[in-house]
């Protein structure tokens, strides 16, 4: 890589490792896990960052890598062995309703990997059917009803825990 590509690519990393770091916590509720996704995909960005740079919306780009590394590591061995949901969040919050928060994070934890990765697209990362749908590599009906099962899952483990979420 050229020293003005690497300089580049080390300036973007350095500004959206915290976001990677968090929309990763999302996906897979753990911070150790979260690090290894951000880690495994600015690995990949950098040997593919000549054409990653030439992309319209980089961060939907990387985003793009983040959820595929993510869906990648559910499929594999380790993944169904270990459970790593139970762990409770091993960060503090102090702006809004820490409460409920946390009630929503743990109960995230709960929904089917998919589902999880349809309701952080959909609705953290803000992204259309259509864009999900790219993201996930599945047809915009299946991010329908994976985003409806998510959020039918949620509602049950919320119910569960007896929180009601207003919004």
């Amino acid at each position: 890589m050229r020293p003005d590509e690497e300089r580049r690519y080390t300036e973007y990393v350095s500004s959206r490792l915290p976001w990677l770091r968090k929309v990763g916590f999302l996906l897979c509720q753990d911070w150790h896990r979260a690090d290894d996704l951000a880690q495994g995909t600015i690995t990949k960005l950098y040997v593919h960052w000549r054409r990653a740079s030439r992309a319209d919306n980089l961060d939907a780009y990387v985003r793009t890598m983040l959820v595929r590394e993510y869906l990648s590591h559910q499929r594999t061995a380790w993944a169904s062995r270990v459970d790593l949901g139970a762990l409770p969040a091993d960060r503090a919050s102090f702006d809004g309703d820490h409460a409920t928060r946390l009630a929503v994070r743990t109960a995230l934890a709960d929904v089917a990997p998919r589902q999880r990765a349809a309701l952080v697209l959909r609705f953290y990362c803000d992204l259309s059917v259509e864009e999900a749908a790219d993201v996930l590599r599945c047809s915009a009906g299946t991010v329908k009803s994976q985003t409806a099962r998510g959020l039918d899952s949620l509602r049950r483990a919320l119910d569960a825990r007896q929180i009601t979420v207003e919004g």
